[in-house]
């Protein structure tokens, strides 16, 4: 599936039409945020996550989405069930991100 593009404007819509989902948070200028493009893709074509819906949201662009996940540091991770925040985290490592995107399942 590909990475959804939100912001401010059709972040809650994204949240409200999807039952679970991962956000990644970046800024342009964050190069770990940059190198983690090509994995987060990988993961939303990845048959394990297919009921999953994955976003990018533009930490800098988005201060209204980014509040919704308390967002610290960048790249930074948070997924939402049913609209609501369940975890999220501050990391470049693929690992973090799966065992994050795992709990929605829990």
């Amino acid at each position: 599936m590909a990475v959804i593009k939100a912001t401010d404007d059709d972040f809650n819509q994204v949240l409200s039409s999807n039952q679970k989902v991962v956000v990644k948070y970046y800024a342009d200028w964050c190069g770990n945020c940059r190198l983690f493009s090509p994995k987060f893709k990988r993961m939303s074509d990845d048959e394990a996550f297919t009921n999953i819906a994955f976003v990018d949201v533009n930490a800098e662009t988005s201060p209204e989405a980014r509040k919704l996940a308390n967002v610290t540091n960048l790249p930074y991770f948070a997924i939402f069930k049913d609209g609501q925040l369940v975890d999220s985290v501050a990391a470049s490592k693929e690992d973090a991100v799966r065992e994050l995107i795992h709990k929605l399942d829990a």
